[in-house]
């Protein structure tokens, strides 16, 4: 079999202080402070990226998101948001592969 397996989910989860200006997100605008980042591999080869306020409930959307998974795979997309929100500035999702370094 190629690929991922579909019965299992890959994803990774960590928590990050996000630098001046935050995230951005679909719901709420730019959220701050420590917050939790997930990033999802769908079945469609596209990733989804949320964001939580760290021990809330409630996850957001990062603007941009799904996003196309890079050839770099799902762990360096992630490795990817996470520094985009420790630098700040209202990160958001990459636009495409290309961006991702």
């Amino acid at each position: 079999m190629n690929g991922p397996d579909p019965a299992e989910t890959q994803q990774f989860v960590d928590d990050v202080e996000a630098g001046r200006g935050g995230a951005m997100t679909d719901e709420v605008g730019v959220v701050t402070g420590e917050l939790t980042v997930s990033t999802t591999l769908r079945p469609d080869g596209r990733a989804d990226v949320a964001v939580q306020y760290t021990g809330a409930e409630e996850w957001y959307v990062l603007t941009g998101s799904p996003v196309p998974l890079p050839s770099a795979g799902l762990e360096a997309l992630h490795r990817d948001i996470l520094d985009r929100v420790r630098r700040g500035g209202g990160a958001q999702e990459p636009r495409s592969p290309a961006r991702l370094r």
